[in-house]
């Protein structure tokens, strides 16, 4: 399983200050990020899933009523990052570089595929967990 990793550009200081200037939906994509507050992107990413623990899978899906896996993504990152990503799979792989499993970090977005043409996107919790939306379990930490 080839696993590739989104870092996106992302300040501690962006996060978690309100006084902070907003990022530029440009700034978003163009550099990596430098996160020295796991914990908070963690945490952020805890309340998501269980805000959104359960809700089913639709193709196309952007809402509570059903969500696709980079669906979810765009959603969580739009809300809790302020940070708009490419609506589908495809284009959100485009966007960061690729890094090892073992340099993963909070807020890392996860790549792979689920059969010959279709891959899958999730995003990097902490200790080999990632959440997403499962085709068969709606969203869910993996």
């Amino acid at each position: 399983m080839r696993i590739r990793s989104l870092i996106l550009s992302l300040s501690i200081l962006l996060l978690f200050s309100a006084c902070g200037p907003s990022v530029k939906k440009d700034d978003a994509h163009s550099s990596s990020v430098n996160i020295k507050n796991k914990s908070g992107v963690a945490s952020s990413l805890y309340v998501q899933h269980s805000e959104w623990k359960g809700v089913r899978y639709r193709y196309g899906g952007l809402s509570k009523k059903g969500v696709d896996c980079s669906g979810f993504v765009y959603l969580t990152f739009k809300s809790d990052f302020d940070i708009v990503l490419p609506r589908t799979t495809k284009g959100q792989a485009k966007e960061g570089k690729s890094v090892k499993r073992s340099k993963l970090r909070p807020g890392d977005l996860v790549f792979f595929k689920t059969s010959r043409k279709v891959r899958h996107v999730g995003i990097y919790i902490e200790d080999d967990k990632f959440l997403h939306a499962s085709t068969s379990k709606g969203v869910m930490i993996s």
